[in-house]
């Protein structure tokens, strides 16, 4: 029967079968749960008792009626400057390798490596690095700068400081790879054309390189929003949002399983969704017109 088909309704065919299995895995473990988790905003729930109490909008009215529900939210602000400097670093490392130097596949590796690593692996090293007298107090007391000692993780004023810096050290590798792919793909003919035009290094990047990873560089800065306003495993893992450093999805998951409100955590989740979707949105705009 199949053989009956012709070429381009077998090529159709194909391509249905091989998307079939990926749309299934979307739809059983993305869509259905954000359904559920959508109905379960409307209802009152402990997460063990079998009696959903229908409230509308209950749950929703008292997220945006008290501020303290959206104070966590600041702190994503840290994570997404932290971003943007990470992408900065990431571009500047890829455009580095990506030229004629020596041992090059080593330092990829090694850029590469801490985004391979385990979140709660990365916590708990990092956890050490910052404690009293840990690593990083060591190193500047070797440099002569104990003088800059600080309770990195027990100070309010500077805890975020640190996080964000954890987190920019486990994520620059993967804006790394993605952008030397980005920028290994750039035709060399192009390349030699610049060369053979007297353009220098700052202006082959500025006039060749960056238009060439720009498509790549929307994706990343999309990327960069959403995981700052969702942030959750490293600050989690190494405060427990203690000392101002809780995130808006750390006080989602705390409301839903520490304190039993599976209804108004969920409300919560939802509202993250809106925000990330919105973000997005006006990102997308925001590059369409520059373009």
């Amino acid at each position: 029967m199949f053989k009956k088909l012709s070429y381009k309704k077998q090529e159709k065919v194909i391509v249905c079968l091989f998307l079939f299995v990926p749309l299934l895995f979307l739809i059983v473990f993305t869509f259905l749960p954000a359904l559920y988790m959508f109905r379960l905003s409307f209802v009152e729930w402990n997460g063990f008792s079998g009696v959903k109490k229908w409230v509308g909008l209950a749950n929703y009215i008292e997220i945006f009626k008290n501020p303290d529900y959206f104070k966590p939210l600041l702190n994503s602000l840290y994570y997404f400057v932290g971003g943007l400097l990470q992408l900065v670093i990431a571009f500047y490392l890829a455009v580095l390798l990506n030229s004629k130097i020596k041992g090059k596949s080593i330092f990829k590796a090694l850029y590469f490596f801490p985004f391979l690593l385990n979140g709660v692996a990365v916590s708990l090293i990092f956890i050490f690095f910052f404690r009293p007298d840990g690593t990083l107090d060591s190193i500047l007391k070797v440099l002569g700068m104990g003088g800059f000692i600080q309770q990195w993780l027990g100070n309010s004023k500077i805890i975020n400081f640190s996080l964000a810096g954890v987190s920019i050290w486990r994520y620059i590798g993967l804006n790394f790879i993605v952008f030397l792919g980005a920028i290994q793909s750039v035709s060399p003919e192009v390349i030699e054309a610049a060369d053979l035009d007297g353009a220098s290094e700052w202006q082959k990047v500025l006039y060749i390189t960056l238009p060439s990873v720009r498509s790549i560089m929307e994706l990343n800065f999309i990327l960069t929003i959403s995981g700052a306003i969702s942030v959750f495993e490293i600050p989690y893992i190494m405060t427990s949002g203690a000392n101002g450093s809780s995130t808006f999805v750390i006080q989602t998951v705390n409301t839903a399983f520490k304190f039993q409100q599976v209804g108004l955590g969920s409300a919560m989740a939802m509202v993250v969704l809106v925000i990330v979707g919105i973000a997005t949105i006006i990102q997308n705009r925001f590059f369409k017109e520059a373009e």
